[in-house]
């Protein structure tokens, strides 16, 4: 049997309701070398039953206790038999011609280690675009991570490709952050590897219009600045990037009336790195920013989404 060209890693964490439309997408792809690597992180729900009964032996399942996604994608990664690794959340989607055109990509640059693609966002009433920050010159061209992700990230997680040697160099996710681990690891290789970004939508990321106003909890949890805190002193792309992300946990925390953290997070800004929108809602009265959430999400539901905090 020949080895496979890409591996495919799911983690998975009681995902009953998505995880058997996920897999099809992956069976349905029109490019077959792959296996599926699912590391089930302690489901307690039927999930890992309706996986079994599909009874394909391209998929191989691990389990662990629950220790969070970067801990479930990291065991994917090591175990891994490719070159090529991808990610897929268990409740996102792929349309057929992912792994084609990826593997196209790989093949036509084949000098670069890190792949993305544009995706679509399903909300609970539309499906839309995702928004860039790239010129839309050619179909496919090589971008800089911190230029091309001042809307949307040029990465997420469930659309791109790395060469394995990528965490080998710029280490893996960080387990010890429980949210915005990705954002995390993206800066890391931002830092070091341009991104081949091609305009092909190829999947489908749904999208949770309660998220903004999620309880911040432990801000150790998040997106650790500090360990940046020396590079982004002679770094200006990565130091705006940075503030961007800081503005989005003040935000969080302005909805939770969290205002020391709020104030610490701000004092950290440099308002030069915000657009003068962003620079306004900092400073917005919280009853103000929830009933723009309300317009926002009005937005999306007529098809017209203006993403207030992006």
């Amino acid at each position: 049997m020949m080895k496979p060209f890409f591996s495919i890693i799911i983690p998975l964490y009681n995902k009953e309701n998505f995880i058997v439309n996920t897999l099809n997408s992956v069976f349905s792809q029109s490019f077959n070398s792959y296996e599926i690597i699912i590391v089930n992180d302690g489901s307690t729900d039927t999930s890992v039953d309706k996986i079994t009964r599909l009874n394909d032996d391209r998929i191989k399942i691990i389990h662990q206790e629950n220790q969070g996604v970067s801990v479930a994608r990291n065991k994917g990664i090591e175990m891994a038999n490719t070159e090529y690794v991808c990610f897929l959340d268990a409740d996102d989607y792929w349309y057929p011609n992912f792994l084609q055109t990826f593997y196209e990509l790989i093949v036509k640059y084949n000098k670069e280690s890190v792949f993305s693609a544009a995706f679509q966002v399903e909300t609970q009433w539309k499906t839309f675009n995702a928004k860039y920050s790239i010129l839309k010159e050619y179909n496919d061209l090589i971008v800089d991570f911190f230029d091309a992700s001042q809307q949307e990230c040029v990465l997420w997680t469930s659309c791109c490709v790395f060469h394995k040697s990528v965490f080998q160099k710029v280490g893996m996710f960080d387990s010890t952050i429980k949210i915005a681990q990705d954002t995390d690891l993206w800066i890391r290789i931002g830092l070091v590897y341009p991104i081949v970004f091609t305009w092909n939508i190829l999947a489908i990321h749904k999208y949770d219009s309660k998220s903004l106003a999620k309880k911040t909890d432990n801000l150790n949890d998040r997106l650790n600045f500090s360990k940046f805190i020396e590079q982004e002193k002679t770094n200006n792309k990565l130091n705006q990037y940075l503030d961007l992300n800081r503005y989005a946990l003040a935000m969080h925390c302005k909805l939770n009336n969290d205002y020391f953290n709020l104030e610490n997070l701000r004092k950290q800004i440099k308002l030069k790195n915000l657009p003068l929108r962003k620079k306004i809602l900092l400073y917005t009265p919280t009853s103000v920013i929830h009933l723009l959430i309300k317009a926002q999400n009005t937005l999306i539901k007529n098809g017209l989404r203006n993403s207030v905090f992006k």
